[in-house]
């Protein structure tokens, strides 16, 4: 008979295979919870975990994703030219 709950390192390492498995993978809180049948406090210390193994990042938009599929933006200011005003 299977086990009906997962130790939390195998659940770490299902999570972490779905990521790696599944490149540009992004999850909300709601979806994760839905997706692996989390409640909300095994979800937030799981995806909290995996923030702090740097393996997931938080969007700005409160999205999880995977820290080698970030792009990140460099944001660099560039001098103008100035323009004359008559």
């Amino acid at each position: 008979m299977p086990e009906l709950f997962q130790s939390s390192e195998e659940m770490l390492r299902r999570v972490q295979g779905e990521y790696l498995e599944m490149p540009g993978l992004r999850l909300t809180k709601p979806q994760a919870r839905r997706l692996w049948g989390l409640d909300a406090a095994s979800c937030d210390a799981l995806l909290g975990a995996l923030i702090d193994a740097k393996f997931l990042f938080r969007t700005r938009d409160g999205a999880f994703m995977r820290i080698d599929q970030a792009a990140p933006v460099k944001a660099a200011l560039r001098k103008r030219p100035n323009i004359a005003v008559a």
